[in-house]
């Protein structure tokens, strides 16, 4: 029997598209998983959607949809993705199924029930409580002034400011981040998973350290044994336990014997790696519990370097103390940077979207080799490089992989009938170091080496076309008297041309595909590569197998978003434009233009402020306009500017792991009002116009306020201010 591999990558939270982080770690364990069905192993590769917890239950009410409703909308979107950049999963679940349900509420109570002791135990603790939204708060959602460096605006958790952890009862002025609220402290029951129990302390340290795991990973880990930080910024030896519970109101699964409890996402959300294969199991009529009983059963996940402590700790600890198989192994990667290390932003022009590549006809495979080419066994960050893109897949992939195919096959079918000839002892003598390196290649993707793996099948691709230049078949075709030799030079090429596809395959597969169907022969696989192609064996007629890379469309993937998508300040404002003062690039921003005369009307009477009023536009012109309501968390001076002051904006948005997110906005409102003025008040906020970029940095949209425009004869802004009851992320109809 074959080997049996169960396989995963860290499951997505359903709150938001994939973005290309997804993509990178998707492709690393796609690569590994074709590696080894091309070994001839069995391979289940499955994840899910991450549907629980607070940040989807808020998102889906902010949106008008039930939680379900908003997840599956999310998860109707991810084929696009998989199928585009040719990822092969075998099953897409979700964490909100029957299976992960059944499978959670059993792990705990086996937990609960450990014969040696419970591991779970119940504790109330006092935590912050929102009496608007009438639900306890998530750390997350909690902000206010740091007790250590006093920086407004801070998570409940930590401060991004000085990086000091804390206890969210320890900020200054706290409030909610869903409802502006003073949160109240509240006493509740939750559950706790004793990790600082000897069983737990002891196993964990084995396990960690028993070199399965990566030497970093495995360091890193290790300090969470011999020091831990308190939320009051003390330490302490050894592990600490682990708050499993939520209460009430809360998406996700209920705590058995708990009414009103509700697990932490984080507890049921890896038990989704086993629903979903349970779910891939039943669909094709095998027994779960037989399945996952082989002792010969390989576990492996794919995750990065931001969710260790939790597949490393957390996990393992629950599969074993409910008598379940723990992983083999975790490995670890790292972040995706852009451009020479810069974070990814749309609005500076670092963003890579995945499906804008696949809209401007990007081959996906392109990215893919590129990925791989930079991806090692060890948890490091990767950076793409657009003209090193470039430069390495038009070298590699068409220069030299490509080129041995396009320079053999027209000879061969024009003047052989596309057959193979018999290959003399310096092209055999070739073909033999080709396929001496397969056990060299093998070990690098077995061990996740694929830049390695890469480089050497190209220091392969490099000797072909030396052969190829040594012996010139474009010479040989003009010499009546060379036709053998001619025959066995391009035959030569096309056994080495399928070695290296051989070796390209996992990262390659569609074109691997191609080339199989073009050279006429069963799909290649390691197993296989030995085998030689037969003297008389009849290849296809060659098509061009790939394109390079278009400098205009890495251009075009990259391009900042036009300021003139958004709305247009006119050189005379109206009474709408003239809080484009608040928007960098506007005609009042930074120069005055606001000190126009004042126009009349035609009756010869004064027009309302100032100014006549715009020409008419349609309903639907309006509703272009996503105006939204926003509270002004955070302003400051800007430093430069006599007239801009900066703005950080709650809009209710949560970022792509579910955390509540600012916007930035430059406004020249700096002559009507102090920083301290407007901290926590409500505003309106464009909230689609493009972002703009100026010298004090990036403009996300704009906010409202209203002057006259004559600024001399009525001096003043005013910045629009919506009534009690209005909350960010409502829209202005």
């Amino acid at each position: 029997m074959p080997r049996q591999l169960f396989v995963t990558t860290a499951l997505p939270y359903a709150n938001a598209p994939f973005h290309i982080g997804h993509i990178m770690e998707y492709t690393q364990a796609d690569i590994w998983v074709r590696y080894q069905r091309m070994m001839g192993l069995a391979v289940d590769f499955v994840c899910a959607d991450d549907t629980h917890g607070a940040p989807i239950m808020i998102a889906a009410e902010k949106a008008g949809k039930t939680p379900q409703q908003f997840v599956a909308d999310i998860a109707a979107g991810r084929a696009q993705y998989m199928d585009g950049f040719h990822i092969g999963f075998d099953n897409w679940h979700s964490t909100d199924g029957p299976e992960n349900h059944a499978l959670a509420r059993q792990i705990y109570i086996d937990l609960r029930d450990n014969p040696d002791g419970s591991l779970i135990e119940a504790r109330t603790i006092a935590q912050f409580f929102d009496p608007q939204k009438n639900m306890f708060l998530p750390d997350r959602f909690i902000k206010g002034e740091c007790p250590k460096c006093h920086a407004k605006d801070q998570y409940g958790d930590n401060c991004e400011s000085c990086g000091a952890v804390y206890a969210p009862t320890d900020l200054i002025n706290p409030y909610s981040a869903l409802s502006g609220a003073t949160p109240e402290l509240r006493d509740s029951e939750h559950f706790f998973f004793k990790l600082s129990d000897p069983r737990c302390v002891a196993y964990l340290s084995q396990w960690t350290q028993d070199g399965k795991l990566q030497p970093e990973v495995a360091n890193k880990v290790k300090e969470w044994f011999t020091v831990r930080t308190n939320p009051d910024g003390s330490t302490s030896d050894g592990l600490g336990d682990w708050d499993i519970s939520r209460d009430a109101p809360y998406f996700g699964i209920e705590i058995p014997d708990a009414p009103g409890k509700y697990f932490y996402v984080w507890l049921d959300a890896p038990i989704g790696y086993l629903a979903s294969l349970k779910n891939l199991l039943e669909k094709r009529g095998q027994d779960y519990e037989r399945y996952m009983a082989n002792p010969e059963l390989e576990q492996y996940h794919f995750i990065g370097k931001d969710i260790v402590t939790f597949h490393t700790l957390f996990w393992p600890a629950t599969l074993h103390f409910s008598g379940r198989k723990v992983p083999d192994n975790v490995f670890v990667h790292g972040f995706l940077t852009v451009n020479n290390g810069e974070k990814m932003s749309k609005s500076r022009g670092t963003g890579l979207d995945p499906l804008k590549y696949l809209r401007l006809g990007m081959n996906p495979e392109w990215l893919r080799y590129y990925l791989a080419a930079k991806l090692s066994a060890r948890n490091e960050d990767i950076d793409f490089n657009a003209d090193d893109f470039m430069a390495r897949v038009n070298s590699d992939l068409i220069g030299k992989y490509i080129n041995i195919a396009s320079r053999a096959a027209g000879f061969l079918t024009k003047r052989f009938a596309g057959r193979l000839g018999v290959v003399s002892e310096d092209g055999a003598a070739m073909l033999h170091h080709l396929r001496s390196e397969r056990p060299l290649i093998e070990q690098f993707y077995e061990t996740r080496e694929y830049a390695k793996a890469l480089r050497q099948t190209m220091l392969l691709a490099d000797r072909v076309n030396a052969y190829v230049d040594a012996n010139k078949p474009w010479d040989l075709a003009k010499n009546p008297g060379q036709e053998a030799r001619l025959q066995d030079v391009c035959t030569v090429c096309i056994k080495a041309f399928r070695i290296l596809t051989c070796y390209l395959k996992p990262v390659l597969p569609a074109l691997a595909q191609q080339v199989e169907k073009f050279l006429q022969i069963e799909p290649i696989s390691f197993a296989n590569i030995t085998e030689p192609l037969r003297v008389g064996h009849a290849i296809g007629s060659y098509q061009h197998l790939m394109q390079r890379v278009d400098a205009k469309q890495l251009d075009a993937l990259f391009e900042v978003p036009s300021a003139d998508t958004g709305a247009t300040a006119s050189t005379q404002p109206t009474a709408a434009n003239a809080a484009s003062a608040t928007h960098p690039g506007s005609q009042s921003a930074d120069t005055g233009a606001s000190n126009a005369v004042p126009k009349k009307t035609g009756l010869g009477q004064p027009s309302p402020g100032g100014e006549a009023i715009a020409p008419t536009i349609s309903i639907d012109e309006f509703a272009k306009i996503d105006l939204r309501i926003a509270r002004i968390v955070q302003c400051q001076a800007v430093a430069g500017s006599s007239k801009l002051l900066q703005l950080t904006l709650d809009a209710g948005e949560v970022d792509g792991v579910g955390q509540p997110m600012t916007r930035n906005v430059f406004s020249g409102i700096a002559s009507a009002y102090q920083p301290e003025q407007l901290v926590g008040k409500l505003t309106v906020w464009v909230a689609n116009l493009a972002p703009r970029k100026m010298k004090f940095g990036i403009s996300e949209g704009m906010v409202l306020a209203a002057s006259h425009a004559d600024e001399k004869a009525q001096p003043g802004i005013y910045l629009l201010e919506p009534l009690a009851g209005a909350q960010p992320g409502m829209r202005v109809h």
